[in-house]
């Protein structure tokens, strides 16, 4: 049977598939400003946002409390510095082009972030400074895509930068100190691109500051280096001691870039820091100066190298060491060469000499005493050596006796005696004594090991 629709019927459906259509677009509507909404969260618990103003090149600050909007700023640079005067957290929306430099001066707890906001720096800084260290603390910096500018951080406690984009910038961050120091600083998931320098840690600028950065957390950074470029430089004076780099990967010889490339210039101290699973890959088929490490002439402690820490690819050389300073990794030997040992008399042991593979702790060891000259009639040198451990003990002392010249390895017997039967070695300690008034002997001792 054929059902024929009234029209009365057809325009009621009509009707109902309208609404239907209006409700679904209202829903729609609806869960679209939701999504908004969710995403202007982003910049809520912040005092300032800076944005552009709708249909203008000025750019305009909203006071998150007030709901003030302050608009017209010539610059994005003072708009910028503006927010930062008036409050302590600042949010960043849009792209910005720097015409000068972003200074937050003498802060506590300053924030300045951006959900992808890219700052086109062009060669402009965002300068976080203190007078000293007391007056500028725990600075938060996050968030920011910044191109061909540099973030420089002075005599500052506890800044924390996370989760930025440094590319085409003669130095991503810089660290300098002209008054006290700059430490405690973490560095945390971020990536650097083709910049000439990706971190540097500044020699001293007065007399006035240290070069300490100590206690400098790198973590969870990569680096992709072009020809005659740095990833991590540490210049003379300045010390990145008690510090880390983990999970940090540095790429380098890339795109046919083969030249003059330093993934870590030591230049000053690393004391006691450590590297934990940093990994320098070199991509490079005919590598020009390509180095993981360049150890200068004027470092005098390098970081330790854990065993996870992996040069892959092909380099001049994973590390340049020409200087033969001392490397320390765990597992790493060391060798102590012809020390001279000072000589007591009438009995009376001497100044002790110390062997102390710092920053590491001794493994194992073994020792060689060399004695020589004229001795007199009837004397006889002793030399002594003992082991101290980490908790301020000594182990038992062997000594070996020379009526004449000659030179005496420690035997296993000797070593078994000494070493404790659970501790940690700290040092070798030698000292000798003559039983004449006077000697014409030397005491000489060489010790060869392995650190961990």
């Amino acid at each position: 049977m054929k059902v024929v629709l009234s029209g009365r019927v057809v325009g009621l459906i009509l009707v109902v598939v309208l609404l239907a259509t209006v409700l679904n677009t209202c829903l729609v509507i609806s869960v679209y400003s939701k999504v908004n909404d969710v995403g202007q969260t982003d910049s809520s618990g912040f005092e300032y946002v800076v944005s552009q103003q709708l249909f203008s090149s000025s750019f305009q600050v909203r006071n998150t409390l007030t709901k003030e909007v302050i608009s017209g700023f010539a610059s994005e640079a003072i708009a910028i510095n503006y927010a930062l005067s008036a409050g302590n957290t600042v949010y960043l929306k849009g792209t910005f082009n720097l015409s000068a430099d972003i200074v937050i001066y003498n802060k506590w707890n300053v924030k300045l972030v951006g959900d992808d906001a890219v700052i086109n720096a062009n060669g402009y800084s965002i300068i976080i400074r203190g007078d000293d260290y007391t007056y500028c603390k725990y600075p938060l910096i996050s968030g920011l895509i910044l191109n061909n500018g540099t973030l420089r951080i002075e005599n500052t406690f506890g800044a924390t930068i996370t989760n930025m984009l440094f590319q085409n910038s003669p130095v991503g961050i810089e660290f300098a100190n002209d008054n006290t120091w700059t430490e405690g600083t973490k560095i945390e998931n971020c990536h650097f691109i083709n910049c000439v320098e990706g971190i540097a840690f500044r020699t001293p600028k007065s007399d006035k500051a240290t070069g300490s950065y100590e206690s400098t957390q790198i973590n969870r950074c990569f680096f992709n280096q072009y020809d005659h470029s740095i990833a991590i430089n540490v210049e003379s004076k300045a010390e990145l001691s008690c510090s880390q780099l983990q999970n940090v990967r540095i790429w380098m010889g890339e795109d046919g870039h083969n030249t003059n490339q330093t993934g870590l210039r030591l230049a000053g101290t690393m004391s006691q820091s450590i590297l934990i699973g940093v990994v320098f890959e070199s991509f490079s088929d005919a590598p020009d100066q390509l180095f993981g490490i360049d150890i200068t002439n004027t470092a005098y402690t390098t970081p330790i190298l854990n065993t996870d820490v992996s040069f892959l690819g092909t380099w001049t050389a994973p590390v340049k060491n020409p200087h033969g300073v001392w490397i320390s990794a765990d597992g790493s030997y060391f060798a102590q060469k012809d020390l001279t040992v000072s000589i007591g008399l009438n009995g009376k042991f001497g100044e002790p000499l110390t062997i102390k593979p710092t920053p590491l702790k001794i493994v194992s060891f073994k020792p060689k005493i060399e004695v020589n000259g004229n001795f007199n009639s009837g004397e006889t040198i002793a030399v002594r050596v003992k082991l101290a451990c980490i908790d301020n003990t000594y182990s038992k002392e062997i000594e070996k006796t020379f009526t004449k010249s000659s030179t005496v390895w420690f035997t296993d017997d000797d070593l078994l005696e000494m070493f404790p039967s659970q501790n940690i070695v700290w040092a070798i300690i030698i000292d000798a004594t003559s039983t004449s008034n006077n000697t014409n002997t030397t005491v000489k001792i060489s010790g060869y090991g392995i650190a961990g």
